[in-house]
Formats: C-alpha cells, sequence, structure tokens
C-alpha cells in the first residue's frame, strides 16, 4: 500500500519562487564618463605643462622661435605673431637681415683651380648625389666645370617661366632655381626679380636703384669663380661678374660657416644653395620639405652638408615652394613643394654642354622696373 503524502494524499505542490529583477545599473555608462573625465584631465594637465615648458623653459623657447622662423619663410608669415608675439616678429625679421647683411661683407679671397679639359679621362660635367639627414633629404648637384653655368630668364613679357620649361626651351642639361621676385598677391606671376640679374656679363635687370647701390649677388665671374656677397652693381662689373642674381644669406665664405648653430638657421624649409670647391666645381644643394618624405632643412644644415662637400664659399638662393631641380628635356628630378605646382619664375641656373652657343635674350630691355605691376599676368 502507497504511503499517503502528508498533503491528504495529494503530490506536494511545486512551489514557484519568485525572483525580483536586478534592475541594470548605468555602470558601464558610468566608466564611460569617467574615462572622458579622466583624459581630458590628462589632456588639461598636459597641456599645462606644455604651454609651461613653450613659455618658460629655454628648449621651449627655442622650440617657439624654431616655429616662428619656419613660418618666416612661408606665405603665412603673419601667423608667427601668434607664436612670439609681433613685436618679437618685427625684432626677429630686422635681426635676421642685419644678420644677412653682415655674413656678406667679409672679403672673399678663396682660389679656385680651372678644370682639365686635356685630360684623358674627363669627368662627366655633372653628378648628382643623394642627400639625407635627420628630417629632409635630397640632391647634390655638382657641376665639374663652372664655366658652363649660365643665368636663364623667361621668354615673355609679363611672365615667368618654370625652371623645367626653361631647361626644356634652351636644352640645358640641367638647370635649378636662382634668384627671388615680388609677389604681392601670392598669385605668382614670377615675373619682376627682386635686386639685379647679371647675365652673359651684362645687367638685364636692376631692381636696386642704381649702379652704386649695394645688393647680396649669388653668382659666378668670367673665369667661372663664384662671386657670394654684399657688393655694388658697379663692383660686380668691376669684378667681371657674368652670371648671377641678387640673394641672401652668403653661408660660406673663406672655407668658414658663418652661421654657428642651428638656432641661427632661420626655420626649417626647402632649399636651394649654391657653393664651390676649390677645384673649381660648382655645387647645387637641393633640399624637399613641407612633405612627408622631407620636412626640410635650416640653413645651418645646409651649411655643414656644403662644408662636408668641400665648400669654400656658398650662397642661399631662392627656396621654400620654388626650390626646384630639373634635368635633361625638363624632368622634375626633386619633389617642388607648391601645392599649385612648379612656380613661374624670374630666373634659373642652367648649365649647358656649350654655353657660349646659347643666346638667351633679355626679356626686361627697355623696360621700368619701377613700372613693372607683379601682381598681374
Amino acid at each position: 500500500m502507497n504511503t499517503p503524502h502528508a498533503s491528504g494524499g495529494l503530490p506536494p505542490r511545486r512551489t514557484r519562487q519568485h525572483t525580483t529583477p536586478n534592475k541594470k545599473r548605468p555602470k558601464q555608462k558610468r566608466s564611460i564618463k569617467k574615462i572622458i573625465r579622466n583624459t581630458f584631465a590628462i589632456m588639461l594637465l598636459l597641456g599645462v605643462l606644455g604651454l609651461g615648458w613653450l613659455f618658460f623653459t629655454p628648449s621651449g623657447t627655442d622650440f617657439r622661435f624654431l616655429i616662428a622662423d619656419t613660418l618666416i619663410t612661408t606665405r603665412h608669415r603673419h601667423w608667427a605673431k601668434y607664436v612670439i608675439g609681433q613685436d618679437q616678429l618685427d625684432s626677429r625679421v630686422q635681426q635676421y637681415w642685419k644678420q644677412f647683411e653682415n655674413m656678406g661683407d667679409e672679403k672673399a679671397n678663396h682660389q679656385i683651380t680651372k678644370p682639365d679639359t686635356t685630360s684623358n679621362k674627363p669627368k662627366s660635367l655633372i653628378e648628382y648625389h643623394n642627400i639625407s639627414g635627420e628630417g629632409y633629404s635630397g640632391y647634390l648637384m655638382v657641376v665639374n666645370d663652372p664655366t658652363k653655368v649660365r643665368i636663364g630668364v623667361p621668354n615673355r613679357v609679363g611672365k615667368g617661366e618654370k625652371v623645367s620649361e626653361m631647361v626644356k626651351r634652351t636644352e640645358a642639361l640641367a638647370g635649378v632655381n636662382a634668384g627671388g621676385f615680388a609677389d604681392p598677391n601670392w598669385k605668382g606671376n614670377g615675373f619682376q626679380p627682386i635686386g639685379v640679374v647679371i647675365a652673359d656679363g651684362k645687367v638685364y635687370y636692376n631692381g636696386s636703384g642704381g649702379m652704386n647701390k649695394r645688393t647680396q649677388f649669388v653668382g659666378i665671374d668670367k673665369d667661372g669663380k663664384m662671386i657670394a656677397g654684399n657688393y655694388t652693381v658697379q663692383q660686380l662689373m668691376n669684378m667681371g661678374a657674368k652670371e648671377g642674381v641678387t640673394f641672401q644669406p652668403r653661408i660660406i665664405v673663406n672655407g668658414k660657416g658663418q652661421i654657428k648653430s642651428p638656432s641661427q638657421g632661420w626655420g626649417i624649409a626647402p632649399r636651394t644653395v649654391m657653393g664651390q670647391r676649390e677645384d673649381g666645381a660648382i655645387l647645387f644643394l637641393i633640399i624637399d620639405g613641407r612633405q612627408t618624405h622631407s620636412i626640410g632643412a635650416n640653413l645651418y644644415d645646409c651649411q655643414q652638408i656644403m662644408l662636408e662637400h668641400g665648400a669654400v664659399i656658398a650662397a642661399n638662393l631662392d627656396g621654400g615652394s620654388s626650390t626646384v631641380l630639373a634635368e635633361k628635356g625638363g624632368h622634375i628630378k626633386n619633389s617642388p613643394a607648391s601645392q599649385y605646382g612648379e612656380r613661374f619664375l624670374p630666373s634659373a641656373f642652367l648649365v649647358f654642354e656649350e654655353p657660349e652657343q646659347v643666346a638667351i635674350k633679355n626679356i626686361w630691355e627697355g623696360l621700368d622696373p619701377r613700372k613693372i605691376d607683379p601682381g598681374k599676368w
């Protein structure tokens, strides 16, 4: 006989356990908010520490001036006032111009040996060397016979010319940008040079104000010896200046560097520099800049590169977005920084196998420099 259940013979009832559902607490949301608050606090702390470093430490001050100097070399020079202040900006620019003038005053007394053209194994007229350093890369073009260098100018009134087009049009072996130009609205028509342009021993353009006005000249004389420094136009003629333009500063004279430290290097930018070795070879240094593969170099970097390659004299040429190296046929070898492509320029140093056979017309002949509108195309 089955024993009855204590409940009166019926099977026990299964009792349902009533559980109160857990309320979802916003732990995840609180965690995210906490992370955001902590991140913001850390960023704020780092920002305060960064500002303190920038404005109250020697290394931070040097970094601010490096940024300002870099901006000064661009079309956005006025932005530098937000980094160092307007008064410091004005003072900095004046300080550089004064320094550049002084760097061009020492008399250059270097001597060169003319290239041996009778050798059974003559050197190639042009050699290219890759150049690289911390944050920059580019090329060193060596022209072993300095007498093969000529100044090229545009071929139409009112408009500059791309270096690659000059090289192609004149059938040059190579070319680099040379002097600067007036560019009031940053449209870069490139027709009005700054200072002087001397080509084939003649003054093609003189915007300096007369034959007795001084200008910072970079070029070569009739014997292929490089001239760089502060001279009057008449002095240049008396010295036998044959090819060259106005630009500055001279960074090497008599085998000595004029820039004493990177802090005096006038910012980081694309660079074009001309120099000469004792054996007469002309050195053109082309450094890319404002790009991921090469942010650019300062003038101290350029000076040291030129010294390492034997330069006894060297000077800065127009750089920035104008920096370009073109090979035979107009092929561009470097990577110009201009977002609009290669710029239109008033002058270039061109290399020819037979330069005496090249006719370069004076496009500014008969024009009054005061009446040229550099803002018009």
